[in-house]
């Protein structure tokens, strides 16, 4: 299972990086699995002095399950 390794690897260094940038551990682990989260432009927020929760939650998917709109 090449692909599950490379899958792990991936999400890994996402986690990594967003501890880095300041993510909380629980909040890393979410994101470092959330594919439609950019990366690097919740770093780049994060740079810039956006709080990283606040970067987080800017960048984070909407859930449209049980939205009224």
């Amino acid at each position: 299972m090449r692909e599950s390794g490379e899958a792990a690897g991936i999400i890994g260094w996402r986690y990594e990086r967003l501890r880095r940038a300041g993510l909380d551990a629980r909040s890393a682990e979410v994101l470092s699995h959330e594919g439609d989260v950019d990366l690097h432009t919740l770093i780049e927020l994060i740079e810039r002095g956006c709080p990283p929760e606040l970067a987080a939650r800017i960048l984070a998917p909407l859930d449209t399950e049980g939205s009224a709109c």
